[in-house]
């Protein structure tokens, strides 16, 4: 185990004994404060070497930044104590405070409420729930912190918190809970018409920082973008979110070290590399309430134009539209993004690759739509 995850343990253990003890004996035990001080003690020399933590719960699995955590019997109960608070992540950030830390603990042990930490003004330290949930009216609430409504800047953190969860189904129950991937793409759908432009904008930016989409989120974006401008709506434009979103979901049973390898595969790893798409596309045919689309485009978002690349099909093969839009915003984004030692290419570049692979890998008057769709953004970001 690194020092790094030594450190979050020991604060998670911290804060479970102080929280436990709240319970027991009130905020202003003795025991209380002291562990309550351990445990901003080992926050603070956690955050010498990152600037947040991600602490999230899957069914009954706890992820730590991303990674599905063995539980030890400490972990269990932390992992308990927050599914009774129905608490679903918590984010820390660096420059977390000494009060803001025993609010925390007044909220877990059931002293204080739900939104202590947000009435007490806090920035360092946000609760909330992850499923996105639909009101009987239609719209859309919650999800993140509790009782407000997603702004575009969170969005990325939603959706990076989708693919956590999808990962820990994934490797435990081998299931998708659809209805969170449909929530979550008509968040997208909901910004896109309040302010394309800058939807767009964030999904075509080609740096790392915090507010950046993955890239099956700038896919689903950009697929949706390519949608609208042709009058797509109604439960098709949802389809299309969703498919994009899951195009690349058979990625999930590649070995991380294939995924991240930074010199050429061999040729064992490029065959298991292609099975991507065939994988993907039986774990969605085998989802219940999966559109059929996104099997489809899971299978189909590797063929080109000219029914070249992968997997192989019949010279008669048809493609699906949305499969030749997630072509098209694949490449775009592939071209936008450094690529080993290559760095991003400037926007009337990544223009002109895509013009002359028109009627090659990309579909010809689809592709015209795209470029005219991201024009505006261009002007302004590239």
């Amino acid at each position: 185990m690194s020092s790094d995850l030594l450190h979050i343990h020991e604060f998670i253990r911290h804060l479970l004994s102080a929280t436990a003890n709240a319970a027991l004996y009130g905020m202003l035990h003795p025991q209380v404060i002291r562990l309550s001080a351990l445990a901003y003690t080992t926050v603070t020399t956690m955050f010498e070497s990152r600037k947040e933590l991600t602490l999230l719960v899957v069914e009954n699995n706890l992820v730590i930044d991303g990674h599905p955590q063995t539980l030890s019997l400490f972990l269990e109960r932390f992992t308990r104590i927050l599914k009774s608070r129905d608490i679903g992540i918590i984010k820390l950030l660096s420059g977390v405070t000494k009060n803001e830390i025993d609010i925390l603990i007044g909220v877990l042990a059931h002293k204080l409420s739900d939104t202590a930490l947000t009435d007490a003004g806090s920035e360092s330290i946000h609760i909330g729930t992850i499923d996105l949930v639909v009101t009987g009216q239609g719209g859309l609430e919650s999800g993140g912190e509790k009782g407000n409504r997603v702004s575009l800047h969170e969005m990325p953190q939603q959706e990076l918190l989708l693919f956590s969860g999808l990962h820990v189904s994934m490797t435990t129950t081998r299931k998708i809970k659809i209805k969170t991937v449909f929530e979550l793409v008509s968040r997208f759908v909901r910004l896109l018409r309040e302010d394309s432009t800058a939807v767009l904008a964030m999904a075509t930016q080609n740096d790392a920082t915090e507010v950046t989409f993955t890239h099956s989120g700038k896919v689903c974006v950009l697929n949706l973008a390519q949608a609208m401008a042709l009058d797509i709506d109604g439960p098709l434009l949802l389809d299309i979110g969703v498919a994009s979103l899951m195009h690349d979901i058979g990625k999930l049973s590649v070995p991380e070290e294939i995924l991240t390898k930074t010199v050429p595969l061999t040729s064992e790893e490029v065959a298991h590399m292609q099975q991507h798409p065939v994988t993907g596309a039986r774990l969605l045919l085998d989802t219940p309430d999966a559109p059929r689309l996104a099997a489809v485009v899971a299978y189909e978002h590797h063929l080109n134009y000219n029914l070249s690349g992968y997997p192989a099909v019949p010279p008669e093969w048809q493609q699906n539209i949305c499969s030749h839009m997630t072509k098209i915003s694949d490449f775009f984004d592939a071209l936008c993004m450094p690529q080993g030692e290559r760095k991003p290419l400037s926007f009337p570049e990544v223009c002109k690759i895509m013009q002359s692979r028109k009627g090659i890998e990309l579909h010809p008057s689809l592709t015209d739509n795209f470029l005219k769709v991201i024009s505006v953004v261009s002007k302004t970001t590239h």
